[in-house]
């Protein structure tokens, strides 16, 4: 099938809008009909594979920690909840442990 030579044809750009010489038109690789002086080509970056293997995490025959019996002291409560006055509470501090092997929660 021939085709006209487009000596006195315009055409548009995509990028621009702007008229331009048909000859002196490019398509670029995401058929963008674009003039030669607008032109980008495609990044070399994204002509690699997509396919990306992840990093090996997992060890193969792990085995756990033993468990030692840890007490971790939790804290005091020493807010402004029992009053509604911006004063510390005075009398009624909470001691509190906790015995993670366990699971034993002790409250003094």
């Amino acid at each position: 099938m021939a085709t006209a030579s487009g000596k006195y044809a315009k055409a548009i750009s995509d990028r621009s809008g702007m008229e331009f010489p048909y000859n002196e038109m490019k398509k670029e690789w995401n058929g963008n009909l674009v003039h030669k002086s607008e032109f980008e080509a495609r990044h070399p970056q994204d002509e690699q594979a997509t396919t990306h293997a992840a990093d090996a995490e997992a060890l193969s025959n792990a085995r756990p920690d033993r468990s030692e019996p840890i007490e971790i002291l939790v804290g005091r409560r020493t807010i402004f909840d029992q009053n509604n006055t911006m004063q510390p509470q005075q009398s009624n501090d909470t001691n509190m442990s906790m015995i993670i092997n366990n699971v034993t929660v002790s409250i003094s």
